[in-house]
């Protein structure tokens, strides 16, 4: 018997048990669209997030607070401000720190705005004119404010797009007013859409004046003039490493801190911040992968399991055949080809599912789903191959089925 005719007889023996067939391969199915679904996950998570850093601006480094108690103890992160506007203009300087392009001093603090009889809550961030450019947002209608409003402490904002919608509807917010906490503000310009980014809606914000966010905040004794971060944009990305010594050194010196390791900030680098994310993206992406594996082993066993079935049913076959001619290695393929033909059904069938969830659920999941072609060929290679080695151990009883002995079995 040639290749054509133990290919044929193959699939006509599986045609003929197709139930049980289709019960092994929807082992395999669900294996595969499990290992499509976490890796598209996986990869979908990696650029989301690739993208949520991306779009804190280019070059960028966060200078965030630190504390230093009585007594020389250094408390966590964040747990009290030393960063200061004053900080944030000596880093403006072209003397010393010719590598830093721009510099924004933040400050924010989540407020409620009224406008006529609607209301919203959003964060509002009192930010420097260079903000924008350091973020990579634009004014899509209206000015953005300048430097001169900072200097007058000016009551003006700009907005994103979802509070000027829930504030104003459909009419332009430029030039409409607002309340923050009860102050008065004139919007004099519309932020571009960002989209969402670290888990935070970009287009829920409203951005004044920093030192108009110092007076509404109302920062007072020892947190006065303090900021929650300072936002650096280095002038290139080959000068990123420079740009953050020159800040690290600057900021030792204006906050008399002779130790570095006792500094009372921090400067993270906006690679260090990419590269954690991707690092913990990437481990959890293994770790569901594996998952999927476990499912795709199990699919194997039911190949396994259905096929040693197969040659129990079918000894007399087998028996008959063997009497008639047919060679141990015909045998042997026959069943080999079985299997690995459902293994390959089982993974097209996966890979079809999967790619078409991988297409729907992002519809119903606030999360992409990337499609990965490597995981697409590799499912439906690992699938076959499951079907080939889990096929072996039946395959090679039934070819070892003593003629005589397999004609005499009932």
């Amino acid at each position: 018997m040639n290749w054509i005719e133990t290919i044929k007889s193959a699939l006509d023996s599986l045609v003929e048990r197709r139930t049980r067939s289709l019960l092994t391969m929807l082992g395999i199915l669900i294996g595969i669209v499990a290992v499509i679904l976490t890796v598209g996950l996986g990869e979908g998570a990696q650029g989301k997030v690739s993208s949520a850093i991306s779009s804190l601006g280019t070059n960028l480094l966060i200078v965030t607070p630190g504390s230093v108690s009585t007594g020389g103890i250094r408390g966590g992160l964040g747990s009290s401000s030393t960063l200061t506007l004053a900080d944030a203009n000596a880093l403006n300087s072209k003397v010393d720190c010719p590598d830093i392009a721009y510099v924004s001093a933040v400050m924010q603090k989540n407020l409620l705005l009224t406008a006529g009889s609607a209301n919203w809550t959003a964060p509002v961030q009192g930010v420097s004119p260079s903000y924008l450019t350091i973020r990579d947002r634009q004014v899509v209608s209206g000015k953005a404010f300048t430097q001169n409003d900072v200097t007058t402490h000016a009551d003006v904002a700009l907005v994103g797009s979802t509070v000027a919608q829930n504030l104003f509807g459909f009419s332009s917010p430029v030039g409409q007013t607002m309340n923050l906490a009860g102050v008065p503000f004139t919007i004099i310009g519309e932020l571009n859409t960002a989209g969402a980014s670290a888990n935070a809606n970009q287009d829920n914000t409203v951005l004044i004046p920093v030192t108009t966010g110092e007076d509404l905040f109302g920062a007072r004794g020892p947190y006065a003039n303090s900021v929650s971060s300072i936002l650096i944009s280095a002038k290139s990305s080959s000068a990123m490493g420079a740009a953050y010594e020159e800040a690290n050194s600057l900021l030792l010196q204006r906050h008399a801190i002779t130790n570095p390791s006792q500094a009372d900030f921090t400067i993270t680098p906006q690679t260090s911040l990419l590269s954690t994310a991707t690092s913990v993206s990437k481990t959890l992406t293994v770790l569901l992968v594996g998952i999927a594996a476990i499912a795709l082993l199990v699919g194997g066993i039911g190949v396994m399991n259905i096929m040693l079935v197969s040659v129990t049913e079918r000894i007399r076959e087998i028996g008959l055949r063997k009497a008639l001619g047919a060679t141990p290695g015909v045998i042997l393929r026959q069943f080999l080809i079985e299997a690995t033909v459902l293994g390959i059904l089982g993974g097209i069938f996966g890979v079809a599912i999967g790619v078409i969830g991988a297409l729907v659920l992002p519809h119903f999941v606030s999360q992409p789903i990337a499609i990965s072609s490597l995981a697409i060929t590799g499912s439906v290679v690992v699938a076959a191959g499951i079907g080939l080695i889990f096929g072996v151990y039946p395959a090679s009883r039934a070819a070892r089925l003593s003629p005589i002995d397999a004609l005499r079995s009932e």
